[in-house]
């Protein structure tokens, strides 16, 4: 088995996994930098002084985690690609529902096209009504009495231009990822909202440090809640690894009632098939009420009703679990649908013993993908809101979520994914990949 030091060696050996990880890199930094180019008409110093006295414990520090600081840089990246996620949320449930949708989902390639192009739509106008609560939060942000957006600059060109920007970094973010994909290495969109999170980590550690400092934060409890948030979510990783096998017997000859010649195979079910795709749709849901309330800064109903969703909120975590329970049960139905297994045993000779093949195998198979699918969901779930509990101790929501929650989710899949395509290049040409047996176990979103 080749070291680390060897693999990493025989990684710039290939010409075109060198080329792909090289584009993949330049390509991330491209997104790290558009995420510090403030946009026109902002005087950048109120606004570093105004974002320093905004606490990152609620919603918008956590969009702000995941585009890597650009929305309390108010960069022209600040939308991130949240909103290609949300459109894309969108047309997979319509998927559900419509027919016509289903119809191009089964057709391939053409299908695939078709549905790329109207996810794409839908970003422009979510983004733009994203980007429109944007214009309303900076204009009303102000420091020392003094308004970041200058009343020089204020008008209606102003909020149309920074709409433009702001729509136009989302869909640039947007190809990045799609370029990323298809010519670089990893899955695109998951390796920019993964480089956004790493990027918050330093700063979250340089912060609880001066809090630890100030004597404002107890390091012997901090360390032990972290701990135990690592061993419990270490504990749920492991669990939902788990898989059940449904046994499916292959008949080679039939003599009778008698099976002669019969090849057993093993279908495996997982307890998480959906992986973390129900943590990232229900987030991307949990946004949009943020952004309908910044539509009415002065409200006072709409700012009493937006405590209930801020992200220390007990109503936001009840609600969020609920979601991602919800969307682990339907993105499980379409990653694995019992009637299309139960038809493809049918066409190819095979059936569960005891089972009869057809309807009864599919409620057979549905009725067990049910059953385990509801701890995995549950599991999910308490990754999710754990950094909110945890808050309540103590902990800052920006430091815990490097320790649970969403952000080591999907830290650890998308590294995983990545690392398990480079291993699949190298063990296409004979090198020892990272590992042995040349199975890491990723995750795709």
């Amino acid at each position: 088995m080749a070291t680390f030091h060897e693999t990493f060696r025989n990684i710039f050996k290939i010409h075109e996994l060198r080329q792909r990880i090289l584009y993949t890199v330049a390509l991330l930094i491209i997104v790290r930098v558009g995420s510090h180019i403030t946009l026109p008409g902002i005087d950048s110093f109120l606004l570093t002084s105004a974002m320093a006295n905004q606490t990152a414990d609620n919603l918008f520090g956590l969009y702000d985690l995941f585009v890597g600081g650009a929305f309390s840089n108010a960069a022209i990246f600040a939308l991130g690609i949240m909103p290609y996620i949300s459109a894309s949320i969108i047309l997979q449930i319509a998927g559900a529902v419509i027919p016509y949708i289903q119809k191009l989902q089964r057709e391939g390639e053409e299908g695939r096209k078709k549905i790329n192009q109207w996810t794409r739509y839908g970003t422009v106008i979510i983004s733009t009504f994203q980007a429109w609560g944007v214009t309303i939060q900076l204009l009303n942000m102000q420091h020392n009495n003094l308004p970041i957006v200058p009343d020089a600059v204020r008008g209606i060109a102003w909020q149309a231009s920074t709409i433009i920007l702001l729509v136009a970094g989302t869909m640039f973010i947007m190809w990045m990822g799609e370029q990323i994909t298809e010519k670089g290495i990893g899955n695109g969109i998951s390796l920019i909202i993964f480089i956004g999170i790493i990027n918050r980590f330093p700063f979250a550690i340089l912060d609880e440090y001066r809090l630890i400092a100030a004597g404002q934060r107890n390091i012997v409890i901090e360390v032990i809640i972290i701990g135990l948030m690592v061993l419990v979510i270490a504990g749920v990783v492991l669990v939902t690894q788990g898989t059940r096998r449904i046994p499916v017997q292959y008949a080679k000859r039939v003599v009778g009632r008698k099976v002669y010649g019969g090849v057993t195979q093993y279908i495996p079910m997982r307890v998480n098939t959906a992986g973390v795709m129900p943590i990232i749709f229900a987030q991307s849901i949990m946004f949009i009420p943020s952004t309908l309330f910044s539509f009415f800064p002065n409200n006072e109903f709409i700012g009493t009703l937006a405590q209930y969703f801020t992200y220390e909120s007990f109503t936001y975590a009840l609600i969020y679990a609920i979601m991602i329970i919800f969307f682990t049960y339907f993105y499980t139905a379409i990653a694995f649908n019992p009637q299309d297994v139960a038809e493809n045993m049918k066409k190819q000779g095979g059936f569960i013993p005891g089972i009869r093949p057809g309807k009864q195998t599919s409620e057979f198979i549905d009725n067990i993908l049910t059953k385990i699918t509801l701890p995995g969901s549950v599991f999910l779930a308490i990754i999710a809101i754990l950094p909110t509990f945890v808050s309540k101790f103590g902990v800052s929501g920006s430091f815990a979520s490097f320790f649970g929650g969403t952000s080591l989710l999907i830290c650890v899949g998308v590294a995983l994914d990545t690392l398990q395509q480079i291993e699949s290049h190298l063990l296409m040409r004979h090198y020892d990949g990272f590992m042995k047996s040349g199975k890491l176990k990723g995750r795709r979103f």
